[in-house]
């Protein structure tokens, strides 16, 4: 079952600190279509029908991307794409919106996820591998 919008946004919003909704709406929509580019098939249609229409939408029909991203990557892709943002600051984005994504997520759909992407990105979700 898929999380509400507001919702969503709401838990986006306290755990970025966001001043205001459209901050926290412009970091998940950002980086949910920069991750969405990095998955594939079931992985990415069973997150998608966990998050609410709008965020899925944006999952569904991600950025292009050439190659798998790095996590360091991902969050200097993620601060071209935000104005005025820093890697520091969009990497507090990244971890606002993805450990959203990840509790509507749950662990076994998020251990899935997290093998389809390049190693360091567990720690962008707030979901850290055992060594």
């Amino acid at each position: 079952m898929s999380m509400r919008w507001e919702a969503f946004l709401d838990h986006v919003r306290e755990r970025g600190e966001y001043r205001t909704r459209e901050e926290a709406e412009r970091a998940a929509r950002v980086v949910l279509a920069l991750l969405g580019a990095h998955l594939v098939g079931t992985v990415r249609a069973e997150l998608a029908a966990r998050l609410p229409e709008t965020y899925a939408l944006i999952l569904l029909n991600p950025l292009q991307a050439a190659e798998p991203l790095s996590a360091e990557r991902f969050v200097r892709a993620t601060a071209a794409w935000i104005e005025g943002a820093t890697e520091k600051t969009a990497l507090w984005d990244i971890g606002a919106v993805l450990s959203t994504a990840a509790a509507a997520a749950g662990d076994i759909l998020m251990r899935d996820v997290l093998l389809q992407l390049p190693p360091g990105y567990d720690l962008l979700f707030g979901h850290p591998r055992p060594t």
